[in-house]
């Protein structure tokens, strides 16, 4: 169940749609619009960010805006239009924490059925220790795996990205990770 309400006015003309399949012979219902035809798509959202890293420590952001105001988690938020992934994830990470960094390789992708939403996380080379949040951010700082207040983490796929972080870590080498979540106590390897 995705948790966006639905469609209710065409984007074009302005009149109410209706949900039904589409006389294109698509499987799903969609919105469509009786008055001049045009079929709505609902997709997913993409959230992009980085896990900003310096020596054996990450960059977390307190954050100062709901949902889960006063909780910790990497530097992310939606992608903009006229952007690619790689670039909003170098924005919020600027705009949130305020960070010196240089971009690395995508990390991880998490799919969050539930939502409706994709996160994107690339590694980001923190060129600094010294740091200025933007509003959204309470505080800006760097723990080690010991230190990381893992109670405190905002949302699954920032805990479920540190967690894959760590592991590779300690391998020694970075791939990329990804994992659906379906249900919000399920994780399943994709």
């Amino acid at each position: 169940m995705i948790f966006r309400g639905p469609i209710k006015h065409c984007r074009n003309c302005g009149a109410a749609v209706v949900y039904r399949l589409p006389d294109d012979g698509d499987t799903h219902e969609r919105a469509v619009c009786p008055a001049c035809g045009t079929v709505h798509y609902e997709n997913p959202l993409n959230v992009v960010g980085t896990v900003p890293h310096w020596g054996d420590q990450v960059l977390l952001c307190k954050r100062n805006i709901e949902p889960r105001w006063g909780k910790w988690t990497l530097p992310a938020g939606f992608m903009e239009m006229d952007e690619t992934t790689a670039q909003g994830a170098a924005r919020e990470t600027d705009e949130e924490a305020g960070a010196q960094f240089e971009m690395q390789e995508l990390f991880s992708v998490m799919n969050v059925v539930r939502v409706g939403q994709v996160h994107l996380f690339y590694l980001a080379r923190l060129l600094s220790d010294q740091f200025k949040p933007g509003h959204e951010t309470i505080e800006a700082r760097l723990f080690t795996e010991a230190e990381i207040p893992w109670d405190d983490i905002a949302f699954r796929t920032v805990k479920e990205t540190l967690k894959f972080y760590f592991d590779d870590r300690r391998l020694g080498r970075f791939t990329v990770h990804t994992a659906d979540i379906v249900h919000a106590e399920s994780l399943r390897p994709i």
